[in-house]
């Protein structure tokens, strides 16, 4: 009776502790979105009622029922984005570099590939202590070299993926060898992906019967995922759309619904989203439909800010610039949780505190009630996580947010001898209610709330802005007051500028910066020879 009754005080006790106080002690589903080149104003939620052009009704809808993040900060582009969320580390200590994935250095068997380095530890390998069932459809776009940098050598025990930046839409090719042969980007678990992808014939002119549209193949895979879930094991969907990454190419019938846009690009890209946004609600269906939305967290933010560039198609306005730029346009992104895991009492909350992409890495460890800190890594020398459990901010036991400051990090090219080497930088830090810029910067200018527009000329990419490394010339924003970046204040807050440029300097000192080497011919050699015309893995 005394050990029974002891037990029952442990067992009570272990319950509170645990991350959640579930009564069948289950851990969360997580299904989590990472839409592709998604702008700041191609948010609905963003947007005023009257402006119909953007149409996002399902993800508005599950803000008003969710949490909104208002500052979710992630990286200026796509590779090193998706390798902080895979890996819980700010791109400095992971990669900032957006290589096609056939770069090797054969002298550094374990970082010298595109994307992340061997021993580090993805999120589904944490996941998978928990007993979590691990998927990922969608982009990857973070190694591809060996078995290892593939999600099925990542933990994933389902996969669909695309390696490159992006592929076509329709055809899912990315890139040729000998100059002239198209070669298919699609790869399943630890195979090509054969019979999922459509006859070479199918295009954005040609959408005949039995074209089926990237996105759609991979909505259908994670309603299987959900359809398929067993009670056992709760699951872990990391679903990365090709949505609204270029090429631009949507069905039909959703350009159709956009005709009276003028503007070509804008019109496919407002397609796209609201393509995706139904998608999104197909999924939240399927999740109700199987008595899983109530143990259900879902996460869905963008990769980096909307790309402003000609043919992008994307909008950040008000925010400065946009993606490949460290202006607030390239890496404040839309933002939101919900779920019938949140508290009824947090619906329609927005939270102005700090959240980094790669903060997802150490929270969802903390709801599966696993360690984070990467073991591995370790053993091998590599950067440990930079990931801050942000749930308690999220879910109310605290009110400020766990993150207090984010480096900005870049790229530097140092052309010693004859290959280009691309070293990591800190081109920047926000830091409390302040921000700082360091070098060179593109895109210094502002969208108009209609953009891209058949009247506009601007190239962003030409307009650049030099923030120099004393405060005389250099770029200071109060990013609170001043969200849109139009006050420099470098010069009156000299005191400020040296103690942030300091703070840099003082992150410099743990930049990880491999050297990757370069395109490995031996990848388009294997994806003939061996995998039939597929891009996969090319070193044994």
């Amino acid at each position: 009776g005394e050990e029974k009754k002891m037990l029952k005080v442990m067992v009570t006790a272990a319950i509170i502790s645990s991350p959640l106080v579930r009564m069948n002690g289950s851990r969360p589903n997580i299904l989590h979105i990472v839409l592709d080149d998604f702008g700041w104003a191609d948010a609905g939620w963003h947007r005023d009622n009257n402006y119909t052009d953007i149409q996002t009704p399902v993800m508005d809808s599950l803000v008003k029922t969710g949490i909104e993040l208002d500052r979710h900060y992630s990286f200026q582009y796509c590779s090193p984005s998706r390798c902080a969320i895979q890996t819980g580390r700010n791109p400095i200590h992971v990669n900032v570099l957006n290589l096609s994935p056939t770069w090797t250095n054969k002298n550094d068997p374990m970082s010298g590939y595109t994307g992340i380095p061997r021993n580090m530890t993805s999120i589904a390998d944490v996941l998978k202590q928990a007993n979590y069932t691990t998927h990922i459809y969608g982009k990857w776009n973070a190694g591809m070299a060996t078995h290892d940098h593939t999600p099925a050598g990542r933990g994933y025990d389902h996969s669909v993926v695309y390696f490159h930046e992006k592929n076509d839409y329709w055809n899912t090719t990315a890139g040729v060898c000998d100059g002239m042969r198209t070669i298919v980007d699609l790869w399943q678990d630890d195979h090509t992906g054969e019979g999922l992808n459509n006859s070479q014939n199918c295009s954005q002119e040609n959408q005949s019967p039995g074209c089926v549209h990237e996105d759609a193949l991979f909505t259908k895979l994670v309603e299987k995922a959900i359809l398929n879930s067993s009670a056992d094991a709760p699951f872990y969907i990391h679903w990365s759309p090709h949505v609204a990454h270029q090429p631009l190419e949507v069905p039909d019938y959703y350009l159709q619904r956009f005709k009276n846009i003028n503007d070509t690009t804008r019109r496919a890209y407002h397609a796209l989203v609201y393509y995706i946004d139904e998608a999104v609600g197909n999924v939240t269906a399927a999740l109700i439909s199987e008595k899983l939305w109530d143990d259900t967290l879902v996460i869905v933010h963008s990769d980096n800010g909307g790309p402003i560039y000609i043919d992008g198609g994307g909008n950040n306005y008000p925010l400065k610039g946009g993606k490949m730029s460290s202006w607030e346009g390239g890496i404040r992104v839309p933002a939101f949780v919900s779920g019938g895991l949140l508290e009824p009492s947090r619906a329609g909350l927005k939270l102005q505190g700090y959240v980094a992409s790669w903060d997802w890495y150490a929270t969802l460890a903390y709801l599966a009630g696993v360690d984070p800190e990467d073991e591995r890594a370790k053993k091998a020398g590599l950067p440990p996580i930079d990931s801050i459990n942000v749930w308690p901010y999220i879910s109310g036991q605290t009110t400020i947010s766990q993150r207090t400051q984010i480096p900005l990090g870049g790229v530097s090219y140092n052309s010693d001898g004859p290959f280009t080497q691309q070293d990591t930088e800190v081109l920047g830090l926000i830091k409390g209610d302040y921000k700082i810029l360091v070098g060179t910067f593109s895109q210094a200018g502002w969208t108009g709330p209609i953009y891209p527009n058949s009247s506009t000329v601007w190239d962003p990419s030409k307009t650049t802005h030099h923030c120099g490394g004393i405060s005389a010339t250099g770029c200071l924003f109060n990013i609170i007051n001043d969200p849109s970046e139009r006050n420099n204040i470098a010069k009156e807050q000299q005191g400020l500028f040296k103690q942030m440029h300091d703070t840099m300097k003082e992150i410099e000192k743990s930049l990880f910066s491999p050297n990757r080497g370069r395109s490995s011919p031996d990848a388009c050699k294997v994806a003939i020879e061996t995998h039939g015309g597929f891009w996969g893995p090319f070193v044994e």
